[in-house]
């Protein structure tokens, strides 16, 4: 399959989320054989039309980000590449807008990755990029539901999780002297202290916890845990790569998730995956609770109090390194089904 993707800005520009993730399926589409170029302002430093870096061929459409340019080369592009399907980053809106032009004059489908970040709500272009694409891909329901309220209908949304490397919970070594784990950016929307104050109602029994992130609130968190007079048993370790978060994850025993958003909770994944129980703190703003809907070793709460219970009761089930259930969210089967949305259209 020849597929063209479309992101002005790639990983190199931005922390879009819709962004990385348009480039993580050219890396797995490649991976597998297909025929992938990814359409960009151009970030490498020589005069080159086309690099190659990662096994992904990229396409300079203009040198640099200029929006206006990349609009109006990027159609004559697409229709001379001739794809079977165009697939584009929400943001910036207009290159959606550009790519559905471009799927006209290619005679090829257009789907869009819509992430749920991107804060896209009163833009004028919100109804064109949410109705008219011949599919938007969104990473959990609660996306979808948004983009439903900004004009796209069921019919042409479809939800594709995030995915993760699950051969790395087979391949890490468990982490000691940790229970209890949650990770999470530390800001306004971590929630921290509904975990923190779920803790310290278990005071009398024996655990350890482990907070894995950095960010604007740490150090009132951890103040937090001071006055709590948990802080001898709660370790803030900041920033970690994803080899010693597994680590952490398959050494605790439980994951607590009480985050107010969350698009795709995606640490709370790769601890299921790791064999944490988890235990969720519904957020309306929040789609956390739809990776454990079915699933038996998880436990949904509203409050502190019941945090402290799921902590308690998680004992009930056995300690876990690794949980095959979720290695249907690995890389190569999420990818399959982009593959699947494709071959629909």
């Amino acid at each position: 399959m020849r597929v063209a993707l479309v992101a002005l800005e790639t990983a190199r520009h931005t922390d879009a989320e819709s962004v990385r993730r348009v480039e993580r399926v050219a890396r797995s589409l490649t991976d597998r054989g297909h025929e992938v170029t990814l359409f960009c302002g151009q970030w490498w430093d020589d005069y080159r039309d086309e690099f190659e870096a990662n096994g992904v061929c990229y396409r300079s459409v203009t040198y640099g980000t200029a929006l206006a340019s990349f609009c109006t080369r990027l159609p004559a592009l697409l229709a001379r590449y001739r794809p079977d399907v165009i697939h584009a980053a929400v943001v910036p809106p207009q290159q959606v807008v550009t790519a559905l032009a471009a799927g006209q004059l290619a005679r090829a489908p257009v789907v869009v990755e819509w992430y749920g970040t991107e804060e896209l709500e009163g833009h004028r272009l919100a109804g064109t990029i949410a109705g008219r694409p011949d599919c938007v891909v969104t990473p959990s329901e609660f996306v979808r539901t948004d983009v439903r309220e900004l004009g796209a209908t069921e019919a042409n949304t479809t939800v594709v999780p995030e995915s993760i490397d699950f051969s790395l919970t087979e391949t890490t070594d468990p982490a000691d002297d940790v229970d209890i784990v949650y990770a999470r950016r530390l800001d306004e929307s971590a929630n921290l202290d509904d975990f923190l104050l779920g803790l310290a109602e278990l005071r009398e029994r024996d655990w350890q916890a482990t907070v894995v992130g950095d960010g604007p609130l740490r150090e009132e968190y951890e103040a937090d845990a001071e006055k709590l007079r948990i802080d001898d048993r709660v370790r803030f370790v900041g920033d970690c790569d994803r080899t010693r978060r597994v680590s952490l994850y398959q050494g605790a025993h439980a994951f607590v998730q009480t985050a107010l958003r969350e698009q795709f909770a995606t640490e709370l994944l790769w601890a299921l995956a790791c064999g944490c129980v988890g235990i969720v703190e519904y957020q309306a703003e929040s789609s956390a609770h739809e990776l454990i809907e079915h699933h038996e070793r998880a436990y949904r709460v509203t409050d502190p109090e019941e945090i402290a219970d799921a902590i308690a009761d998680a004992s009930e089930f056995p300690h876990l390194t690794t949980d095959d259930e979720w290695a249907r969210f690995d890389h190569d089967a999420v990818v399959e089904q982009y593959l699947e949305t494709y071959g629909r259209l």
